[in-house]
This record gives C-alpha cells, structure tokens and sequence, in this order.
C-alpha cells in the first residue's frame, strides 16, 4: 500500500535538504576564506618586513645597489628559506643554460675536461664536434686559452673563457709530450653524449650519463649497436648517474618495457597521477643487468627500479642516493625561473624510494682509494662490472638448462632477491 507525502511536508524536507546543504557550503567556504585570510596576512608581514629593510638600506647604503643582483637574491633567499632541499631559484641566464642541458644541445667546442692544478686536463671529446675537427685529444692539458694563461687562480673561470656564441672561435694551448700546440675552434650547437657502448665479451654493456631529451635516440641507436653485433646479454650502467628528466627516462624505459605503466606521480593534495605508460612495443628476452652506485638518483633511480618491478633486470652494487621527489620549472616574467618540489614520483608497482633507495640484487662495494671512481679502474679492477657479468653469465646458463623464466614473465619478487655483500666500505656521502 502506497503512502502519500503531503505537499507541505515535501516542501518542509526541499527547505531542510537546502538548509543542510548550504551549512556544508558555508563551512568549506569559511575554511577556504580563513586560509585565504591567513595566507594574506602571512604575506603582509613578510612585504612589511622586506619593505622595512629596502627603506633602512635605500636610506642609509653608502654603495650603489644592483637592482637585478638584489631581486635576484631576494628570490633564491625565498626558495632557500621555504626548506625545499632540492629547490631551487634560477636566474634568467642559469635558467637558459638549465634548458640547453636538458635538451642535451648547447654551443661549446664539444669535449669535458677536469681541473688538474692549474690545467684542464680533456676528458672526452665528443664525435664530429668543432673539439675532433681541429685535432684536440683525450689527455691534452689546456694551458691556455686566447690570451689567457691558466693558472690556479683563474681556473675556476676556465670554463667561462671556452664557452661562447655561435661562430665564435677560441684558441686552445695544449700540451702533449710536454710539446705546446695550439688549436683554433669555432664554438657551434653539439649534442652532448649521454650515451656510451661497447661490447665486453658477448655483454653489450651501456652507460647512461644523464637522462635528457636526446638520451632516448642515442640510446636506441646503442642498444641496436650492441644486439646487432651479437651481444647475447646488456649490462645499464647508471652509477653516478644523477638523474635529468623523469619524461627522458621513462622513453628510455618505453623501450624495454611490457606493456604498463612507468612511472606515477602523487601531489600536495593527495592526487596520484600516472605520467607515462610503457606500449610494449619492444619488450626484449636478452637477460640484464643494472649497476647502480650511492650517487645513482632519481630518474636513474627509477630507470633501475622499474627494471626491477618488472623482473627485466638484476641490480649490481650499493644502495642507491633515495630521491623520489619530483620538481616543477615555473618561468618567471623576466626570464628567470623556480625549480620547486610538487610531489613525489613513483616507480610502476614497488613503493616510492625516497630518502631509502633502490636496494640492489646483489650488494657489491667498490674498494677505491680517495679521490678516484670507478672510471678510474680497469674492467678487471671493477667488483661491481665483474660481479655483473658473473650473474648475467649464470642467467645464461639458467636460460639454457630452462630452470629460470625468461625476463618479460619473471615476477617482480623472484627479481628482489638478494646475496650476501661481497664487500663493505664506508662510502661517502652522495650529492642529488
């Protein structure tokens, strides 16, 4: 039997359901203005304060102030003093130099050097660079640039005298054989190599320097290098790897990946994100292996862990760095920018691995004297590269005896399985 509800009382229940509603809307919009209201007057004692000392040394300063050296600091002493350790103010000319790293192209002469006294002594020289062209060398020492003898009090600005515009040319003295030579080069745009390979053995082994926007070819074209030329296993070497783009690393990883997702992102408000998903359009069976060091971090990060959900991969090494934390560029009206921390990233399945790192498979320390790295070793000297090809020699010998699953359909636990540490050191602490 049906039961009628009265007109007035209908009406009664719309007043209430309003009522009710409009309380709800009123709370969250009294919360919002207090914050607000809170937010401005938090502001207000900051300006007052800033404008306070500006009147004070605008009155009293007996020097000349720098009007964009004093915005500029007045910005980076706000990012430092909001606590965010890896935030960041940049200025208009750091922030175009930040953008040119990222895009892994910038005008120079195309070669690395380091400090030695008060020489650079050349590092590496990249392929087909103005620094090739004109007959510079792995090991020459700079003594010279333009009119500019180096020595141990201007060596700090080495690197400002070599670099320039486009079409610009700058003379290099090099010593070699204790003979000086001088080489003439035109500063143009050079891809810097993030990627390097070679064969070790039947092991394609692959370096990654850095993640940025042209990782992703070269290290396409590296990894087709080594398969072409028979390699049966790849060694992703990521030590001392800082980090770069999460969008550089997640193509890398599109490459080897099942078809899923690569990496999340979760922000201040408790929204979680997915920020790129692997196609599975190239998913390989060749066994690998990851070496990682204490200064491997945050996308480098990722690259090895999301290796590791996926059971593609074993790690080699130590602990890695723990940055999990992602930062947003925000351009400012003159050509400056904030680099500010907006959430955390997240590998596709485990847990976020910041401030604990990515625990490797198979904990190896290196045994090295202060002062070197492992670049600094011989392929027989390197634990961590041995140990490497041992484990993908016994993945081999697995694969061929069929007692272990191939890469794309072994399970994420079987991949976090660990050995005894071969060795222990008191490593030193590692920088973001």
């Amino acid at each position: 039997m049906s039961k009628k509800i009265s007109l007035g009382a209908a009406i009664t229940f719309m007043i209430i359901t309003a009522a009710v509603t409009f309380c709800i809307a009123m709370v969250f919009a009294m919360n919002n203005f207090n914050e607000k209201v809170h937010n401005v007057k938090e502001r207000e004692t900051m300006y007052a304060k800033i404008a306070e000392v500006d009147r004070i040394v605008r009155q009293n300063y007996s020097g000349t102030i720098d009007e964009t050296q004093l915005n500029d600091a007045l910005a980076h002493s706000y990012i430092e003093g909001i606590g965010d350790e890896y935030g960041s103010y940049l200025s208009a000319k750091e922030y175009q130099e930040l953008q040119e790293s990222l895009a892994g192209k910038r005008v120079e002469v195309g070669a690395s050097f380091e400090v030695e006294g008060g020489s650079l002594r050349v590092t590496q020289v990249y392929d087909d660079s103005p620094a090739q062209n004109a007959g510079l060398q792995v090991g020459d020492m700079v003594v010279k640039i333009d009119d500019t003898d180096l020595t141990t009090d201007n060596i700090d600005q080495a690197a400002e005298l070599i670099q320039g515009d486009a079409g610009t040319t700058v003379t290099l003295v090099v010593r070699r054989d204790n003979t000086d030579e001088e080489l003439e080069m035109t500063r143009r745009n050079v891809e810097i190599p993030t990627v390097e390979a070679r064969l070790i053995g039947e092991k394609g082994y692959i370096r990654i320097t850095t993640f940025n926007d042209v990782t992703s070819d070269q290290f396409g074209k590296a990894l087709n290098e080594m398969l072409n030329n028979g390699a049966t296993s790849l060694i992703f070497d990521v030590r001392d790897n800082g980090g770069g783009t999460i969008d550089a690393a997640a193509k890398v990883l599109d490459t080897l990946l099942p078809e899923g997702p690569i990496v999340s992102a979760t922000y201040k408000d408790g929204t979680t994100e997915v920020l790129a998903e692997s196609d599975g359009g190239y998913v390989y069976s060749t066994p690998m292996v990851v070496l990682v060091n204490e200064k491997t971090a945050s996308a480098a990060e990722l690259f090895a862990q999301a290796l590791k959900d996926y059971g593609m991969a074993r790690c080699v090494g130590t602990t890695t760095f723990g940055k999990g934390k992602i930062q947003q560029l925000f351009t400012l009206n003159d050509g400056s920018a904030i680099n500010l921390t907006v959430g955390t990233f997240n590998p596709p399945y485990s847990s976020c691995f910041d401030g604990v790192g990515v625990k490797p498979d198979y904990e190896v320390a290196l045994q090295m004297e202060d002062g070197t790295t492992f670049d600094d070793l011989e392929e027989e000297e390197d634990a961590q590269l041995q140990r490497a090809i041992a484990v993908l020699d016994q993945m081999l010998l697995n694969d061929t005896e069929g007692s272990q699953t191939t890469p794309q359909t072994e399970s994420a636990s079987e991949s976090s399985e660990s050995t005894s540490s071969e060795s222990s050191s008191e490593e030193e602490d590692a920088a973001a």
